[in-house]
């Protein structure tokens, strides 16, 4: 699955949202592409509980449609 992130604009932000996510789903890989701004996940989870969760690090995300 694959997220924009609009507001994500530093290495630690990438760190955060990495962190939130291996959180809430210990053997997630997560993907952080600064320049596009977004995240790609693979993950049991449903990109609901992706989203809440990189939410709850206090950044916005919206799946990206391929």
């Amino acid at each position: 699955m694959k997220f924009s992130v609009p507001n994500m604009s530093c290495g630690h932000c990438t760190a955060t949202i990495e962190s939130a996510v291996k959180n809430a789903d210990p053997q997630a890989a997560v993907e952080c592409d600064l320049s596009e701004r977004q995240v790609r996940v693979d993950s049991a989870l449903t990109a609901d509980q992706l989203k809440a969760a990189i939410k709850g690090a206090g950044y916005d995300a919206d799946p990206v449609i391929a």
